[in-house]
C-alpha cells in the first residue's frame, strides 16, 4: 500500500512545504475525487517551475475531499449529565466498516470502530484499549469485539497492529495493548477468547521479537536477556508531519536519517513527544529514542507472554504453556534488574548507549505495578514518589520536566491516570488512588462544564489553563478520555 507522498509526489511536497493546510495531517487524509494518476498528471501540466500557494490550494480543493473534524456538526448540551454525554458520544465517534477508495490513505477495516475525535478520524492502537474500558461500562461489547476483530484483521493482513489504519502508519506499531484487550473481552465472554485469538497473539509477539521481519525491536542486554525498544522501519520524514520534520532537520547537526528514525520511534511509543526521549532531557534535536529501553513497553510484553501462556494452556499445549510462562518469568526478572532504582524505589527506562538508568523520572515508572510485577513492599516508596513529585491538583503529571512538548509537565493524560490509579489500588494504596481519581474526574468535569468538551489531554498543574505543546492544538472528542472517565465514574462512584 502506497503512502500519500509516494502517490502524489511533487503535489504532496508542494502542499506540505507551502503550508496549504495549517496541519500537515490534513492533506494525507484527503480523499481524491478521481484517479490519483490523473490528478498527478493534471498537476504537472499546470506546474511550470514555481507555482503560487493560492494555485496549489485551489487545485487541492478542486481535486480532493478535505476531511472535517471527526465530530462534524456535533453540539454539546452542557446541562446534560456527563455519563449521558459520553454514552451519546460513542455513536458520534463510531465509524462503520470502511469501503476502500483508490488513493486514500485509509486502510479499510471490515468492522465498525471508534475513533478518538478531533483531527483523528481513524482507529488508533493503544487509544482503543482505554476507550474500551468505557465502552465496557456502557455495555457496548458489540463494538469492543468489532474493534478487536479489526485489530486481528490487521495482524493477519500486515503482520502486526500499526499505529492506526492509515498507509503512512504501516512502518510502525504503538504500545502493544492487544493482549489487554483480549483480557478485557475474556472477562465478559470467558477464557476461550484466549484460544480464539491465540494465532493473532502469537503473530503480535513474533513481530515485537523480530521473528517475522527484522524490525530491530528486540535488544540483547549485557546479561544475555532480551528486552525491547521502539523502532520504526523507516528513516524518512513522516508524511503527516512533513513540514515540521524538515524544519527540525534544519536545526539538527547529525545525520538526518537518524533524526527521522528517532522521531518515528517516539511516535511508536505513543509519547510523541517527550523529554523522556531526549539525551539532555530538554532539547528536541537531541532525540535518542532508539537507545532507550522503555519500562512500560517491556511490561506490556510481559503481559503478552503471560497471555500466550494462558492461550496455550486453554488448548492443553503444555510445551508452549511452559515456554511462555518461562519467558514471562525471565522478563519479570529483567524488568526488576534493569529498570528498578533501589535508592528511590522508582522504575526508570534503561539507556543502552550509556548502559545505565535514564535520568528522566516519568509516570511510566508505575507501570510494573499495573501489571503486578514488583513485590508488594515496593509500593511504599513508589507511592511516596507519586505523592511528593507527580501528584498535582488535577491528577498525576506525566514527567517532571517542562520542555513544551505535550507528553511533559504540566500535562496529564487519561491512560496514565488509569494505569496509576489501578496500580495503587491493587497494591493497597487505596487513599492515594482515590485522591488521584477524584482530582482527575473533577478536572474533566470542570472543563466539560466550561467548554462542553472532553479533551485529549489536560493541564493538571494549573487547572485553570488549557493543556499545550505538541505539533497540533489540543483535540476534543475524546476517545480515551471518555473511556477512562466513565470507568472511574462507575468504579469509584461513592467518592465523587
Amino acid at each position: 500500500m502506497q503512502t500519500p507522498d509516494e502517490i502524489y509526489g511533487e503535489l504532496f511536497r508542494d502542499v506540505q512545504l507551502k503550508a496549504i493546510f495549517p496541519d500537515n495531517k490534513t492533506f494525507v487524509d484527503c480523499i481524491p475525487k478521481k484517479k490519483p494518476a490523473d490528478i498527478v498528471q493534471d498537476y504537472l501540466k499546470i506546474k511550470d517551475g514555481k507555482i503560487a500557494k493560492a494555485e496549489v490550494k485551489k487545485f487541492v480543493e478542486d481535486n480532493f475531499i478535505v476531511p472535517l473534524s471527526a465530530t462534524p456538526g456535533y453540539h454539546t448540551d452542557i446541562k446534560e449529565n456527563i455519563v449521558e454525554h459520553i454514552e451519546g458520544l460513542w455513536n458520534v465517534l463510531q465509524r462503520e466498516a470502511d469501503k476502500p477508495v483508490e488513493g486514500s490513505s485509509l486502510v479499510a477495516l471490515p468492522h465498525p470502530y471508534i475513533v478518538p475525535g478531533g483531527r483523528f478520524g481513524e482507529i488508533y492502537y493503544w487509544d482503543s484499549y482505554f476507550t474500551m474500558l468505557g465502552l465496557a461500562k456502557s455495555d457496548r461489547w458489540d463494538i469492543i469485539e468489532n474493534m478487536i476483530e479489526n485489530f486481528a484483521f490487521l495482524i493477519r493482513q500486515i503482520g502486526f497492529i500499526p499505529n492506526g489504519n492509515r498507509t503512512y502508519f504501516l512502518s510502525r506499531s504503538q504500545p502493544p495493548y492487544f493482549s489487554c484487550m483480549i483480557e478485557l473481552l475474556a472477562s465478559h465472554k470467558g477464557t476461550h477468547i484466549y484460544s480464539k485469538y491465540k494465532n493473532e497473539l502469537q503473530r503480535e509477539y513474533d513481530f515485537w521479537m523480530d521473528k517475522t521481519k527484522p524490525t530491530k525491536h528486540a535488544v540483547q542486554m549485557p546479561d544475555g536477556s532480551v528486552l525491547n525498544r521502539y523502532y520504526d522501519q523507516l528513516d524518512t520524514p513522516r508524511p503527516e508531519a512533513y513540514r515540521h520534520e524538515f524544519e527540525t532537520a534544519a536545526e539538527y547537526k547529525g545525520d538526518d536519517t537518524l533524526l527521522f528514525k528517532n522521531l518515528r520511534a517516539a511516535c511508536e511509543s505513543g509519547w510523541d513527544f517527550s523529554g523522556r526521549w531526549f539525551k539532555d532531557g530538554k532539547t528536541f534535536t537531541e532525540i535518542n529514542t532508539i537507545n532507550i529501553i522503555p519500562v512500560d513497553l517491556n511490561c506490556l510484553l510481559f503481559h503478552l507472554e503471560s497471555s500466550l501462556a494462558l492461550a496455550y494452556r486453554h488448548e492443553n499445549n503444555k510445551q508452549e504453556t511452559d515456554s511462555y510462562t518461562k519467558k514471562a518469568m525471565l522478563r519479570e526478572d529483567a524488568i526488576i534488574k534493569y529498570f528498578y532504582n533501589e535508592s528511590d524505589g522508582w522504575f526508570y527506562d534503561y539507556n543502552i548507549e550509556t548502559k545505565s538508568l535514564s535520568k528522566q523520572q516519568t509516570i511510566a515508572g508505575i507501570t510494573p505495578f499495573f501489571f503486578d510485577i514488583p513485590s508488594s513492599e515496593k509500593i511504599v516508596k513508589a507511592a511516596s514518589v507519586i505523592r511528593e513529585k507527580f501528584l498535582q491538583p488535577g491528577g498525576v503529571v506525566t514527567t517532571l520536566i517542562d520542555t513544551g512538548e505535550q507528553w511533559d509537565w504540566p500535562n496529564g493524560w487519561a491512560p496514565l491516570q488509569w494505569i496509576t490509579i489501578k496500580a495503587l489500588d491493587e497494591y493497597g494504596e487505596i487513599n492515594l488512588a482515590h485522591e488521584i481519581a477524584k482530582r482527575w474526574v473533577q478536572l474533566n468535569i470542570k472543563v466539560y462544564r466550561n467548554t462542553g468538551k472532553l479533551m485529549e489531554k489536560y493541564n493538571v498543574v494549573n487547572t485553570h489553563l488549557a493543556a499545550g505543546g505538541g505539533e497540533y492544538p489540543s483535540q476534543d472528542g475524546f476517545g480515551w478520555t471518555n473511556g477512562v472517565l466513565l470507568k472511574l465514574l462507575k468504579r469509584y462512584h461513592d467518592i465523587f
